[in-house]
């Protein structure tokens, strides 16, 4: 028994003797050996190849050719150096004109009644002995001139020195300062829950939701343009847009330390208790 290859026929056919040899099982020991030399050659290929693949990629890659590279170099360094024209003259920069000249001139400041306190000591009026022993032209300005026979009054510029002014119409989405309503975040959803009025047709069908409700807050801080930009259901967009146009006046948004006309997005919410 000692001596009996376990891979054998005759090991295979004393184990079936006397059993039914058409069953599967016979069949697949029976080819048991054949088998497993097929996955040993399978698995030995597959290793071979692993390690000789690279080697024979590499020899099939054609090697350079080393008079190519020579012949390149040699190409480039042959190149004709660039011509430099030594006799072009540079052409001068040119350079912005200089500023007209100025007469003298003193400002005369038209009578306004202000407070002591209101008037700056730029806009001070100047006497009637000052305008009178100045010898200096009057003007829109005091203006120290640089030539006083034939240079040109401030007022002659004053389209070029005249301040640019914003325009008063134009509504900011991003300010450096929000408008903020009396009391805060708080005090404004307080008094939208005081003031609402749930319409009862909603009320009757079951209808709530959130109307996202955008307005202006201009300068002087009242609310204006007010429209609906997420609706839930006509009823309640129409009292959301009722109870924004009932906001008190906002403390008004800033730029620049100016107040300007800023939207303004907010939030109205019915909930069926």
């Amino acid at each position: 028994m000692a001596n009996i290859d376990l891979s054998s026929q005759e090991w295979c056919d004393l184990i079936f003797e006397g059993r039914n040899k058409a069953y599967g099982a016979y069949e697949m020991r029976s080819s048991s050996p054949k088998r497993h030399n097929l996955a040993t050659l399978i698995v030995v290929v597959v290793a071979l190849l692993a390690f000789t693949l690279p080697k024979l990629v590499r020899n099939m890659m054609p090697e350079k050719d080393m008079d190519m590279e020579m012949t390149e170099v040699t190409t480039l360094s042959n190149l004709k150096e660039a011509e430099v024209k030594k006799n072009e003259e540079l052409k001068p920069l040119t350079q912005a004109p200089p500023p007209p000249p100025l007469k003298s001139s003193i400002k005369f400041t038209a009578p306004v009644i202000k407070k002591d306190e209101e008037v700056s000591d730029e806009e001070e009026i100047k006497s009637q002995e000052e305008l009178t022993e100045s010898k200096v032209t009057i003007s829109i300005a005091d203006v120290k001139g640089n030539d006083e026979e034939h240079g040109q009054d401030i007022a002659d510029f004053k389209e070029a020195i005249k301040p640019v002014v914003e325009e008063d119409n134009k509504v900011w989405e991003i300010v450096e300062q929000k408008p903020q309503f009396p009391g805060g975040e708080a005090a404004l959803m307080k008094y939208i829950r005081d003031n609402m009025q749930y319409p009862s047709i909603a009320q009757e069908n079951g209808i709530q939701g959130r109307v996202v409700v955008r307005f202006v807050v201009s300068k002087d801080g009242s609310v204006r343009d007010v429209t609906v930009m997420r609706g839930v259901d006509p009823s309640l967009d129409k009292e959301a847009i009722r109870v924004v146009k009932s906001l008190p006046n906002f403390i008004p948004g800033k730029q620049n330390g100016h107040a300007v006309n800023v939207y303004y997005i907010l939030p109205v919410s019915f909930r069926l208790m």
